[in-house]
């Protein structure tokens, strides 16, 4: 059973990119965005003039912090064999009411996805917290998702820098 990696976050984050799980690659390195042919890193580094391949892990989280950008992932656990997103069953939330609470400067959620925007309004949709937040999904970064040219995702991404 596939679990989350603790959130990217500090008290300075105003908004945050939210995911659904992670694929076995970034298990395997305890990494988020570890699938080498994930683009979620290079996007990143494209929008905020950083140097890609990043040196280490940490100046990849650094660089989001720095950013005012937490990272964090929809679900705390869920059952899937291997890293497709269409695959998982038996989904549970993380406590993103508890989370945002101690973190107010946080007002908009932007999804890397649609299945972490649908799980997120399916398991929060209730909840009063939401109505206080902007919810924007974004073009998938995985390799699963070929639609749309890494430009055509570059363009759509650059919403996280001007928010």
């Amino acid at each position: 059973m596939p679990v989350c990696f603790p959130p990217v976050a500090d008290d300075n984050i105003s908004r945050m990119i939210i995911g659904s799980m992670p694929g076995v690659a970034s298990l395997n390195a305890n990494q988020y965005y570890a699938h080498p042919r994930n683009t979620f890193w290079k996007i990143i580094a494209e929008l905020f003039d950083a140097p890609y391949p990043f040196p280490n892990y940490e100046d990849k989280l650094s660089l989001l912090l720095k950013n005012h950008i937490g990272l964090w992932d929809v679900l705390a656990s869920c059952d899937r064999k291997g890293s497709l997103d269409s695959d998982i069953r038996n989904a549970v939330p993380n406590d993103f009411e508890t989370f945002l609470k101690t973190r107010p400067n946080v007002k908009t959620l932007y999804f890397n996805g649609n299945t972490a925007y649908q799980n997120f309004i399916k398991s929060f949709k209730s909840y009063d917290f939401i109505r206080d937040l902007a919810l924007r999904p974004l073009p998938s970064t995985s390799p699963a998702n070929a639609r749309l040219s890494f430009a055509e995702k570059i363009k759509l991404w650059e919403v996280i820098k001007t928010a």
